[in-house]
């Protein structure tokens, strides 16, 4: 099977150029909300893994307004490049965690600011109603509008351990409700969480090939500084099993070949700051030096995005 930029696999900046045309850069938003497994509403501590502050840039900061970030974070970006367009990504936190008229007005802000083209929202699939998706559905009549949800596993038990406090049920039910509404969907897994098998991984991507979505981001778990993690695995390091360099690369391209083929997938590791990251360490490895190692490895495996699929769905009927 053929997919664009001579790739193995339906890669995000292929979709972005068809979609787009040029150059899209993603700006990040903070928008100070919280969890509902934060503020007690079903939990407290938050996610086990979860430290905001790995992927949140300097410019970022809930005290400034929506604009005044999307006018900072503009001015960093066009340093870099003459001519791009960008997209409004809230992404730290749920950011649908909030009264409904302060989101609409928030994502307003956003959409009306003469450089954004689109909206990203990621949030929690338990944080979502009728009410935000029918808004993001006629704000997606005329701009693009991608909505991720953050599935992480497909194993409520897994779900449980890591203290996300809701189920893989309410996932589905989510991409239930906010499809067909015109928004592009999305979702976030982490690759390894404690106590999943690699046959329990591999059937992610089954699950998720399941579900309406039309982007995917994977990563590896990485466990970081200031998270409950951190301390389990300093306490309990026999409930991880932390993948080297190589050992990823060769799980994931058997879990890239059972991703039904038309999903984009968008990302495949995370970069935590050194400073923050406790292991695993992949001796300074860059992500475009992994995607270079799995298309590598796509290549001797002779695997390609959804050439064990249709498999996979005939033993899930079965």
């Amino acid at each position: 099977m053929k997919f664009s930029n001579n790739k193995r696999y339906n890669d995000y900046s292929s979709f972005i150029k068809q979609q787009f045309g040029e150059r899209v850069q993603k700006v990040s938003l903070d928008t100070g909300f919280t969890c509902p497994n934060r503020d007690g509403t079903k939990g407290i501590g938050g996610c086990t893994y979860c430290n905001n502050n790995t992927f949140n840039p300097n410019y970022c900061k809930p005290t400034k307004s929506i604009t005044q970030q999307l006018d900072e974070g503009i001015a960093f970006f066009a340093q870099k490049y003459d001519s791009q367009k960008y997209l409004a990504y809230f992404q730290a936190y749920t950011n649908t965690y909030a009264d409904f008229d302060l989101v609409k007005a928030l994502y307003t802000e956003a959409i009306n600011h003469p450089e954004i083209i689109g909206l990203v929202i990621g949030t929690r699939p338990d944080c979502i109603n009728e009410d935000i998706v029918d808004f993001l559905s006629d704000l997606a009549k005329e701009h693009f509008v991608s909505l991720e949800f953050g599935v992480e596993s497909t194993l409520n038990r897994t779900l449980d351990l890591i203290n996300r406090c809701h189920t893989f049920e309410e996932t589905i039910a989510a991409y239930e409700m906010a499809n067909n509404k015109g928004l592009h969907l999305g979702a976030h897994m982490i690759i390894g969480l404690p106590g999943e098998t690699r046959e329990d991984i591999l059937d992610h991507a089954f699950k998720l090939s399941q579900l309406p979505i039309k982007t995917l981001k994977l990563h590896h778990l990485q466990v970081v500084k200031h998270t409950m993690m951190a301390i389990q695995l300093k306490n309990t390091p026999e409930m991880f099993n932390l993948f080297s360099a190589e050992e990823y690369v060769d799980l994931i391209t058997d879990f890239i070949a059972l991703v039904r083929s038309d999903i984009i997938i968008e990302r495949f590791i995370s970069e935590s700051p050194k400073h923050l990251l406790i292991a695993p360490e992949w001796d300074g490895l860059k992500n475009f030096e992994v995607v270079a190692k799995i298309d590598k490895k796509l290549v001797e495996k002779d695997l390609w995005q959804g050439k064990h699929y249709q498999m996979s769905t005939c033993q899930g009927e079965l």
